[in-house]
């Protein structure tokens, strides 16, 4: 491996056509920077300055390495401008149902980023139960689900009200068995909707599922079925309360961190205000 220490003095004796030049542009010595040249003259095994020339010059050899000594100096320097640069080297992990991921939300995450460019959000998105298994056995720094009640060591909590939709687009007469439009084994609304349906006596199937909620609503709104859905996320699709199954009793979204103090607690702060404004918006509308 070529010393850039080497290479710099190199480059600089070319670029000005003087030893002395070149040793007053690096702070040196005319004789420290000679002695510099001849070590990488050795370590190469070529001449790469012609001393005999005035300005002296490089030699064909020395005109071959220049190109590349440069482009090596220059990656040097780009290595220790990245490495001097903290952006990006602390993470704060943060667990999320996809539907919380709004504009709103990711717009607190980039005023958030720009003023402390050292942190990296690293964002996950799933359903609820394995984000709080998650969050409990520490892979997440903070985590907002949806749950029945919120436990007591909350940031903060929200009601959200939900309901039983269907399209609006191909309405139907929904004899047994129903077809259900729900989430993947695990999600919360999922088992919500079975126990109710079953206390109702109902016959049912599950004729669509996803992970996402974008796929649900898509899916009920095209008549695949009926679903249990957070009222706040129904506004952009064509569909309508399906009213033979009455009210149902609202969840919360909850928010948790490990930390109380700190950046982490900082956009704690940040995100539960924006659930705040979510969450009233819901219950004006």
């Amino acid at each position: 491996m070529l010393d850039q220490r080497l290479l710099r003095a190199f480059v600089t004796i070319a670029d000005t056509g003087s030893f002395t030049a070149a040793a007053e542009r690096l702070h040196m010595t005319q004789s420290t920077i000679s002695q510099q040249l001849g070590r990488l003259e050795q370590a190469v095994d070529r001449v790469l300055i012609d001393r005999t020339d005035r300005p002296v010059r490089a030699t064909e050899a020395g005109e071959r390495l220049l190109g590349y000594a440069r482009r090596i100096l220059s990656l040097q320097h780009e290595a220790e401008t990245l490495l001097a640069d903290p952006a990006g080297t602390a993470a704060i992990r943060i667990g999320l149902p996809d539907d919380i991921v709004t504009l709103p939300m990711s717009e607190t995450f980039a005023s958030f980023s720009e003023a402390h460019r050292e942190i990296r959000l690293d964002v996950t998105t799933g359903l609820s139960r394995d984000l709080t298994r998650r969050f409990r056995t520490g892979e997440f720094d903070i985590v907002v689900v949806k749950e029945t009640t919120a436990s007591a060591d909350h940031r903060a909590s929200f009601p959200e009200a939900v309901g039983w939709f269907e399209s609006a687009k191909a309405p139907r007469i929904w004899v047994d068995p129903i077809p259900l439009v729900a989430f993947s084994v695990g999600g919360l609304y999922r088992e919500t909707m079975f126990e109710r349906l079953e206390r109702e006596r109902r016959r049912f199937y599950v004729a669509f599922t996803s992970t996402s909620l974008n796929s649900v609503l898509v899916a009920v709104e095209a008549g695949l079925g009926i679903s249990l859905i957070p009222i706040s996320t129904v506004k952009d699709y064509d569909i309508r309360p399906a009213g033979f199954l009455g009210m149902e009793t609202a969840m919360v979204t909850s928010i948790y961190s490990w930390e109380k103090t700190g950046r982490v607690a900082e956009l704690v702060e940040l995100m539960s205000a924006v659930l705040a404004e979510r969450y009233q918006l819901s219950a004006r509308s």
